[in-house]
Order: structure tokens, then C-alpha cells, then sequence
């Protein structure tokens, strides 16, 4: 599947343990589509998930609670729902939890979010976490606005805003507080869920942790699988994971926002895959779009 002169990039596998040197030797000859494993990092178990966004056939989007067409606001909700109900709905390979969202009643989103090249949320004075994106030909980026400048939101198919940042440019990076995070349930040791990418940008690494850590700990994890960009996802009660509709993880309360991963097996659904070629084409995302 092709579209323009731009490749669909992103496909699904999940590999057993470092990537950094020699992750060929880690993984089977002919890696399967979507692979999920339970494996240790440093010694901590975990359930691990590599996506190549050079397959043509791997879909990566957002899903909202209660099928929303808008992120939580604090103006405008659509609440919560079971993390079971959204993997039945979605049909995706993967689900995994996304971003933090607030304990008030309108369950607000934190950050800006882009899904299948449209706004799901939009602030202009959003400023602070980390933000992972997907640009045209599905090339990741990770920026820390405090740090790096406000990410181009409008430029990216796919967008999500969580933190703190793990690593920068291979290195581990841990300033919280410049990012602007206070809370000590992200600060302390908790359930954890990470997210990055390696060096030639063509590999996603997704890790669901099995035993809480503190941000240093998960940094080095990501670090030792290869990472060279990483950020933290929302974590705690919301750790979630899904794999062919198998719940892996359950979540410990309802979720507002998940990760969806579309692959040959588990197809993406159509307006999806008709909205990437519009991506591709030049069309970008507009507020309300």
C-alpha cells in the first residue's frame, strides 16, 4: 500500500531483549506481524512491543472513550470507559493505556492530540510533558516543549503528549519538574508503561512494566532495549495492554484515551487507512477538522 510518493511506515512485532547491539540476534529470522512477549529488562519483567514503521500494513491511531470524535475537556466530556469495551470495539492488534487524564468529573485529557492526521484535542497554550509524533512517512519525533520549543502538532498523523522524558538523543534525561510535573504518584515509584524509538527511527518501542519503578529505573529499561528517544505514558491504575483482543493487563479503573496498532491481520479500519492517504497527499489537521 503506497500512497503518493511517501511509504506507509508501521508494522508490529515484539522482540525478547537489548536492542542496542545486535538486535537482529534477538529476534526470529522472519518476525511474525505482531509478536508479544513477556521478558525481563535489567531484571524486571515485562511485556515488550517493537513496531516497525516501515511495514506498509501497521496502522498507529488514538481511541477514545465511548467511541468520542474530541479528547476530554474541561468544557466538554465524553467520560470514561472499561479498557475491555474499547479493545472489543477497537479490533486492533495492540491497545495499550495513553495519556494521563485528570481525576475531576470531566476526566480531562492531558496534552494536545493528533489521530489519523485529525485534532482530538487542541491548546494552543499547551507547553508542558513530552510529545511523541508521527510525521509524514511515519517519522517519529519526540520534543519537550519547556526544552525543545512547542511541538509542530499540525505536521504530525499521529500525536500524543505524556512524559516525563526517559532519554534524549541516547542519553538518559530526567528533569520532571522543567517539564512541569508535581505530582508525587508520576515522581515516585509506580506502575509504569514507556514508549520510544530507536536511533534510525524506524522501530517504536512500547513496554508495559510488571513491578513498579522509579523514572531513573525506567529510563535505564528503555535505554537497554535500544531506545534512543523515550517518554513516559500514563501509568498506575490506567497500566492497560491488549494483544488480538486477549486483555494481557487489565486496567485497574476506566480509561479516557488509548493507543490503537492496526496491523495485516488485524486491519486498520477503512476511513483510517483512506485518512492516511490524505495525510500523505498534503492534508494536515485543522482544529475541529
Amino acid at each position: 500500500m503506497v500512497f503518493s510518493k511517501i511509504s506507509r511506515r508501521s508494522f508490529l512485532f515484539l522482540g525478547g531483549a537489548a536492542l542496542a547491539k545486535g538486535l537482529a540476534g534477538h529476534l526470529p529470522a522472519a518476525a511474525q506481524t505482531v509478536q508479544v512477549k513477556k521478558v525481563k529488562i535489567n531484571g524486571v519483567p515485562c511485556y515488550q512491543t517493537i513496531v516497525d514503521l516501515t511495514n506498509p500494513e501497521t496502522f498507529i491511531t488514538i481511541g477514545l472513550a465511548n467511541n468520542a470524535t474530541f479528547a476530554n475537556t474541561h468544557k466538554k466530556s465524553s467520560g470514561d470507559e472499561d479498557f475491555s469495551k474499547m479493545v472489543a470495539r477497537s479490533r486492533a492488534s495492540v491497545v495499550a493505556n495513553g495519556t494521563f487524564f485528570a481525576k475531576n468529573a470531566q476526566k480531562t485529557v492531558m496534552g494536545n492530540m493528533v489521530a489519523a492526521g485529525r485534532f482530538l484535542k487542541y491548546s494552543q497554550w499547551e507547553n508542558f510533558g513530552t510529545t511523541l509524533g508521527l510525521r509524514a512517512g511515519n517519522q517519529p519525533e519526540m520534543v519537550t516543549a519547556r526544552v525543545d520549543g512547542k511541538p509542530k502538532w499540525d505536521e504530525h498523523w499521529f500525536s500524543i503528549t505524556c512524559g516525563p522524558r526517559l532519554l534524549k538523543q541516547g542519553q538518559i534525561w530526567l528533569n520532571p519538574q522543567v517539564e512541569g510535573f508535581k505530582d508525587p504518584a508520576v515522581l515516585g515509584t509506580a506502575a509504569r508503561t514507556a514508549i520510544g524509538f530507536t536511533a534510525d527511527r524506524k522501530k517504536l518501542i512500547l513496554v508495559n512494566f510488571e513491578i513498579n519503578l522509579n523514572l531513573q529505573k525506567e529510563a535505564q529499561a528503555m535505554k537497554s532495549l535500544g531506545c534512543y528517544e523515550a517518554m513516559n505514558l500514563d501509568g498506575g491504575a490506567s497500566r492497560a495492554l491488549a494483544a488480538n483482543g486477549k486483555i494481557l493487563v487489565p486496567a485497574g479503573r476506566k480509561l479516557t484515551n488509548v493507543i490503537l496498532i492496526y496491523d495485516d491481520k488485524n486491519p486498520a479500519p477503512r476511513a483510517l487507512k483512506q485518512a492516511w492517504g490524505r495525510f500523505q497527499n498534503g492534508e494536515r489537521p485543522v482544529v475541529g477538522g
